[in-house]
């Protein structure tokens, strides 16, 4: 299974980044054939809807689990329909919480935000 997690650079060994839809970087990682890439975030620069964008960019690479701290309701409805579950990150490094995830510890996100529209998340 395809697991995607926001972050600030490109290692496993680094924070999950605070923001989803701004976030600089997305790592995916197939638990599978464990597998790990990284990708661009051409949202992060959006005036607005950078979570829209971003969430279908993890529904286009077949993602089936992701891993954030706070997703946006309008996020949240793309990745909902294409069958993307939502799980709240761990304070720490993208390797602990994938770790966390495929020993059943990340609780599924369950509150949403309405969007930070054009402004950067403090």
């Amino acid at each position: 299974m395809k697991i995607a997690i926001p972050m600030n650079e490109q290692s496993m060994d680094t924070e999950v980044c605070p923001s989803f839809g701004r976030a600089p970087y997305f790592l995916f990682y197939d638990s599978v054939s464990k597998e790990t890439y990284y990708l661009d975030n051409a949202a992060v620069a959006s005036q607005g809807g950078a979570g829209i964008r971003a969430a279908q960019v993890i529904v286009d690479h077949g993602v089936k689990a992701l891993i954030a701290p706070r997703c946006g309701e309008n996020a949240a409805e793309v990745l909902t329909k294409a069958e993307v579950f939502i799980y709240h990150s761990i304070s720490g490094t993208a390797k602990q919480n994938i770790e966390a995830y495929l020993n059943n510890q990340l609780p599924l996100l369950s509150e949403f935000h309405a969007g930070f529209h054009g402004h950067e998340a403090k």
